[in-house]
C-alpha cells in the first residue's frame, strides 16, 4: 500500500506532462514493438553488471542529450568532415557509454526494425541505469523523434557548466522549463560517477599551478587536501576522482552529506549552499531521514527533464544507428 501512494503523483505527474507533450505516452510502442522496455532492461543489467561504473556515465549522457536542443539523442551523433558534433564540444569530451547505447538500440533494431528511437532508448536507460544502481524507478512515455542536428558550439553554449553559481545555473534550467527546486534536485545525480581533474582543479591551484593556500574556501580544507593527492596540476587528465566518495556507484543520499559539509566536488556543488532555497534542501536530505521524499522528487524532475524539447510526429526520424543520421 505505501509503494501505491508513493507511486501515484508519478503517474498523475507523468499524465500532465505527456498532455504537455503531445503524442509521448505510456505504451507508445504496445502494438510495433512491446518488449521495448524489456529488451532494454535485459541489456541494461548486462551491461551494468559486467561495469558497474556506467550507471552514472549514462545518466550523464541522457542530462547532456536533454540540455541541448532538448531530448533528441543528438549528443550521440558522430562528427562528419563539415561539422563537429556535440559529442566533440568541450564540456561533453569525459562523456562515457555510447557503445552501451549502441548495443542497446542494436538488439532493438533486431527485435523491431525502425521503430524505436534512439532518444527513446537513452531515456529509458537512462531510468534503468538509476534503479540497477539501487535508485528509484519512473514512468517513462515514449513517442520521442531523433534529432537531424548535432552542433557543438550549442553544447558548449547551453550545458551547465561545473563552475556555474545557482543565478547562472537557474537561468539556463529555466530556459529548459526547470525550476529551483529541479536544479537541486538533478544536481543529486552526482552521487553517481567520476570526474577528470581539470573540471574541478581550479579549485585546487591557481592559475600558476601553485597550491600554497586553499584556491576556493568555499571547499573544506581537508577534503582539498585529498583531492590534491590524487589531482597533481591544474591539467592532470589521467586521474579521476569519485564525485561521491565512497558511494560512487550507488544512487543514495551521501551526495548531499557531502554537500553539507562543503566536500562537494564542483563548484557547481558548493553553490547549492549560497541560495537558501537550494541550501533547505541540501541539509534536509542531508539528515538521512528524507531518502523517499528524495527518490520521488528525483523521478520528478527526470520526467520534467526527459520531457524537455521533444521532437514528435513527423519531426525528426528513427536513426537505425544512433551516431549516423539515416
Amino acid at each position: 500500500m505505501a509503494m501505491r501512494s508513493f507511486l501515484l503523483p508519478l503517474w498523475l505527474l507523468l499524465l500532465a506532462a505527456s498532455s504537455a507533450v503531445a503524442q509521448l505516452e505510456i505504451g507508445y510502442y504496445s502494438k510495433s514493438c512491446a518488449d521495448v522496455e524489456a529488451i532494454v532492461r535485459e541489456e541494461m543489467v548486462n551491461i551494468i553488471s559486467a561495469a558497474p561504473s556506467l550507471a552514472g556515465p549514462l545518466l550523464r549522457l541522457h542530462f547532456h542529450d536533454c540540455f541541448v536542443r532538448g531530448c533528441d539523442a543528438s549528443v550521440l551523433l558522430d562528427s562528419t568532415k563539415g561539422n563537429t558534433a556535440e559529442r566533440d564540444a568541450k564540456p561533453n569530451k569525459s562523456l562515457r557509454g555510447f557503445g552501451s547505447v549502441e548495443r542497446v538500440k542494436a538488439k532493438l533494431e533486431t527485435a523491431c526494425p525502425g521503430v524505436v528511437s534512439c532518444a527513446d532508448v537513452l531515456t529509458l536507460m537512462a531510468r534503468d541505469a538509476v534503479v540497477l544502481a539501487k535508485g528509484p524507478s519512473w514512468p517513462v512515455a515514449l513517442g520521442r523523434r531523433d534529432g537531424r542536428v548535432s552542433d557543438a558550439t550549442e553544447a558548449s553554449r547551453e550545458l551547465p557548466p561545473s563552475f556555474g553559481d545557482v543565478p547562472l545555473l537557474a537561468k539556463i534550467f529555466a530556459s529548459k522549463g526547470l525550476d529551483l527546486k529541479d536544479l537541486v534536485v538533478l544536481s543529486g545525480a552526482h552521487t553517481l560517477g567520476t570526474a577528470h581533474c581539470p573540471s574541478f582543479a581550479d579549485r585546487l591551484y591557481n592559475s600558476t599551478g601553485d597550491k600554497d593556500g586553499l584556491v576556493d574556501p568555499s571547499l573544506d580544507s581537508e577534503y582539498a587536501d585529498k583531492l590534491r593527492f590524487k589531482c597533481k596540476s591544474l591539467d592532470d587528465g589521467a586521474m579521476l576522482s569519485e564525485m561521491d566518495p565512497g558511494s560512487y556507484k550507488t544512487f543514495d543520499t551521501s551526495y548531499y552529506r557531502h554537500v553539507a559539509k562543503r566536500r562537494g566536488l564542483f563548484r557547481s556543488d558548493a553553490a547549492l549552499l549560497t541560495d537558501d532555497t537550494t541550501k533547505e534542501y541540501v541539509r534536509r536530505v542531508a539528515t538521512g531521514k528524507f531518502n523517499a521524499e528524495f527518490f520521488r522528487d528525483f523521478s520528478e524532475s527526470m520526467i520534467k527533464m526527459g520531457n524537455v524539447g521533444v521532437l514528435k510526429g513527423a519531426e525528426g526520424e528513427i536513426r537505425k544507428k544512433c551516431y549516423v543520421l539515416n
